[in-house]
């Protein structure tokens, strides 16, 4: 039987008034400005792994407890789990940059459409600590110019051929939405075929997207259907994960989903809304899983509940670049996670942004005063 994950996280903080929320917010950002992770090569002799990265719209923790799979195994599997994991964005355009930026720390919503500071990209980083780039979408990559905003991010790999692999949905625009077991199913086919010895493989999902019709079902509701969408891919990239379990290549894979859905709303907007990057929204599932030949854990999974954002995950590849989890003498996962930089909540959109101060959600939409959100999510 699994043994019961351990936890890690921060002793509360002093009882004490938190700083004017503008205040504050500025401080944050110059707190953010000045982090940075780099990505170290390997040791010379270690085990070659490669890095597989689940990036999947729409699918919060909030989402996850509204159809009753907060539990689903998929989430039970991972080594370590970052419980309250900010994506900062609610939509796909920014979350990508943020995705690809995750070396650095979190940027204003504004700054994401500069160029990036020295360091900050994540595939540029892998591929200088030897890695060669994957792309895999299951769409075409045309809806909101992802495409665009991915190569802007230093991604210059081709996106993986579709051509021939089922598509059992349709996005609003028409565009094919092909099924995820039959691209990683590809995917690593074509991998298997590859001689690169270390491969980062970026795969992007827009199964649980608002508006996605079912072919076999076309006047169903895209609402209706995303109880039953969502239970789908969890068991997908639960099998794509037996797969690499028991297959011969060492790898690492990090499920880090774009934002939620808003499947249930909240207290601040209606179902499917998401104009105010509430916690339901952004607090997504983020795990780690150690995989394949060489993969032994030692002791409990873990389950972070601090803060966190994406340079936490780059913090913790980095050690893992650093320090490569296969081996005879297994690995732990808190030597992952030790000094694990927390990133207080501060989430954005176009239309509104939104911190936590003390234990209140505060809001505000462009220069207006702030407000306190109706109700205070998990």
């Amino acid at each position: 039987a699994a043994s019961r994950p351990s936890r890690q996280g921060r002793a509360a903080a002093p009882d004490r008034a938190p700083p004017a929320p503008d205040a504050q917010l500025d401080a944050f950002f110059r707190k953010e400005a000045q982090r940075a992770i780099p990505f170290p090569r390997p040791p010379e002799g270690s085990t070659p792994f490669d890095v597989v990265l689940l990036h999947v719209c729409s699918l919060s923790w909030d989402d996850l407890i509204a159809t009753g799979q907060e539990g689903h195994p998929l989430l039970g599997s991972f080594d370590i789990v970052l419980r309250r994991f900010n994506s900062a964005s609610t939509y796909s355009g920014p979350s990508v940059i943020r995705f690809l930026r995750a070396p650095c720390g979190q940027a204003p919503q504004g700054a994401l459409y500069e160029p990036p500071r020295e360091g900050c990209l994540l595939v540029a980083g892998l591929e200088g600590a030897g890695f060669e780039t994957n792309l895999v979408l299951n769409h075409d990559g045309h809806f909101d110019d992802f495409l665009s905003y991915v190569r802007k991010q230093g991604v210059k790999a081709a996106a993986m051929p579709l051509k021939g692999v089922p598509a059992p949905q349709r996005s609003f625009d028409e565009s094919q939405i092909h099924d995820d077991e039959a691209v990683l199913r590809r995917w690593l086919e074509s991998r298997d075929r590859s001689a690169a010895p270390r491969v980062a493989a970026i795969y992007n999902t827009v199964s649980l997207h608002d508006g996605n019709r079912l072919v076999a079902d076309p006047k169903t509701n895209s609402r209706d259907t995303y109880k039953a969408r969502q239970a789908k891919l969890l068991d997908d990239l639960a099998g794509f994960m037996r797969k690499l379990e028991g297959g011969k290549r060492p790898t690492v894979v990090i499920l880090v989903p774009e934002h939620g859905a808003a499947v249930r709303g909240d207290a601040a907007q209606i179902s499917g809304l998401r104009e105010i990057p509430t916690p339901a929204i952004t607090l997504v599932p983020v795990g780690i899983r150690v995989l394949g030949p060489g993969a032994r854990r030692l002791g409990e999974a873990l389950q972070v509940d601090e803060p966190t954002s994406y340079l936490a995950m780059s913090h913790i590849l980095s050690r893992m670049l650093a320090s490569p989890p296969f081996g005879a003498g297994g690995f732990r996962p808190a030597d992952y996670t030790a000094g694990l930089p927390a990133t207080d909540f501060v989430a954005e959109s176009e239309a509104a942004i939104v911190l936590r101060s003390g234990d209140r959600y505060l809001w505000r939409q462009g220069k207006e005063a702030w407000k306190e959100l109706p109700a205070s999510p998990r």
